[in-house]
């Protein structure tokens, strides 16, 4: 296989909480499956926490490392959303996202201290998850003539496709969920299907 179509995410949001020198951090970790998720969490988070000093955060998206985002919101530059960031990286976890609440307790902690209380901060969210193993998948939308039904429900069965969306009239169209290694089989035997159409939405 050329390349690994798995990857490591949580399965539901957890929590962690660290505490030092009278700081609270609060952190909060989230399966996401796009960038549109994080202002909402954020906005909630905001309104739950409007005391507190900074909402810090970093987040991935797809096996790749070089996809994600990381905010420090007001603390020195690379002490929040970076250390974030390296936990989930270390760990090797995507389509996540996690935000450090800080509740500042008076008390300086300096660089290397910010450093550590929002890396442990982080891993005490991801010490309390579920972490599941999934499938890069890619989701094309059939089209077909809705005599051709029997054909395409038997080839979605017999790859086990799940269906994402479906529509049946004269015209018929099914929404699907492929996994990445499989995609060039089942188009292959799409395209021996007279009269279908298959159109790539996105990976998940």
């Amino acid at each position: 296989m050329l390349f690994d179509d798995t990857y490591r995410t949580i399965e539901h949001p957890s929590e962690g909480i660290f505490r030092d020198r009278g700081s609270k951090f609060l952190a909060y970790a989230y399966p996401i499956t796009s960038e549109t998720e994080i202002k909402s969490i954020i906005a909630s988070l905001k309104s739950e926490h409007p005391k507190a000093n900074h909402h810090c955060w970093a987040m991935r998206l797809t096996a790749d490392r070089a996809v994600f985002k990381l905010n420090d919101d007001g603390e020195p530059s690379g002490t929040a959303g970076r250390p974030i960031l390296n936990t989930l990286l270390s760990k090797d976890l995507t389509n996540i996202l996690v935000v450090v609440v800080r509740y500042f307790g008076g008390t300086l902690l300096g660089v290397p201290g910010l450093i550590n209380a929002y890396k442990m901060a982080t891993e005490e969210a991801l010490t309390h998850a579920v972490i599941i193993e999934k499938t890069v998948n890619d989701i094309y939308t059939i089209s077909f003539d809705y005599l051709r039904m029997n054909d395409i429900m038997r080839l979605i069965k017999d790859a086990d496709l799940a269906v994402l969306n479906q529509q049946f009239d004269n015209d018929c169209s099914i929404q699907v969920s492929i996994r990445k290694m499989q995609v060039n089989t089942v188009l292959d035997k799409l395209h021996t299907v007279a009269g279908v159409k298959f159109k790539y939405d996105h990976s998940i």
